[in-house]
């Protein structure tokens, strides 16, 4: 069933179209721009975007920064919300129940193949990243802007924590895009009100007045991993981590229920 539920999704042209565009914008938005000017600081920018010309990894931790907030969460939304919808989508779930197939088995392949399919789709990023770095910037040691440059195992060190720390965060939003699935009656209502949560949370995340509130919401962390890179070498990704884990938690069980309780096919 994973096999299937893999194949299906990751093989549709709308999901190869999605991961291109994925793969497409670190060198459309970022690399190409730069290129000429390798080895230099990008202007007057600072953080990682200033020191994206430094080399491969320095370009593939800008991109990754700069498609964290939206793109690649609205990529995430999409594969998720399509592997927990389509088979009502298509008219086939009760079948799956009369095959008979226990719906904490379907539950359980259709969360491993959206958390393979988040994966997948930050992989791309940063693969497209160091490869659209490699190419025009070089392999160099990591710079941070205003600090020492990084030595190899401290960079690699940094650069997977941040990966890691995004991937988790990225499984979060998979696992809201995946009960609004299961939940709503259609993929496509499902994807509309996933990406209206992650605007409106950006929305009240950039809201002082609203800092109680954007706490508790999984889009506030998600920038958090960038301390990592920070001059002063300050970086808080525990909290940001558990609240990732508790809305995992809190999808995962509300998607037990609706299958548990509710025919997702009425």
């Amino acid at each position: 069933m994973l096999r299937f539920e893999l194949i299906t999704q990751l093989l549709r042209v709308r999901t190869l179209i999605a991961l291109a565009c994925l793969a497409g914008v670190p060198i459309a938005a970022a690399a190409v721009p730069f290129a000429s000017q390798p080895g230099r600081r990008n202007g007057n920018e600072s953080g990682l975007f200033g020191a994206s010309p430094y080399s491969a990894a320095n370009h593939a931790m800008a991109s990754l920064e700069f498609m964290g907030p939206l793109l690649l969460p609205i990529v995430v939304a999409l594969l998720a919300c399509a592997i927990a919808s389509a088979d009502r989508d298509w008219g086939v779930l009760r079948y799956l129940y009369v095959a008979p197939v226990t719906r904490e088995r379907l539950l359980a392949a259709k969360l491993t193949a959206a958390a393979l399919a988040t994966l997948v789709a930050v992989v791309v990023v940063m693969a497209a990243g160091l490869a659209a770095g490699t190419v025009l910037f070089g392999w160099h040691p990591f710079h941070i802007i205003g600090a020492a440059t990084l030595t190899t195992g401290d960079a690699a060190g940094r650069v997977l924590a941040a990966t890691g720390y995004t991937l988790l965060c990225m499984l979060a939003m998979a696992a809201i895009a995946f009960t609004l699935g299961l939940l709503l009656p259609r993929g496509a209502e499902a994807l509309a009100v996933a990406v209206g949560f992650v605007v409106l949370a950006s929305v009240i995340n950039g809201q002082p007045a609203l800092a109680a509130v954007a706490a508790v919401l999984p889009v506030h962390h998600w920038q958090d991993w960038v301390g990592l890179f920070d001059p002063a070498g300050v970086s808080h990704l525990a909290l940001g981590a558990v609240v990732q884990l508790v809305t995992i938690a809190l999808c995962a069980s509300a998607g037990w229920l609706i299958l548990r309780h509710r025919d997702p096919a009425a």
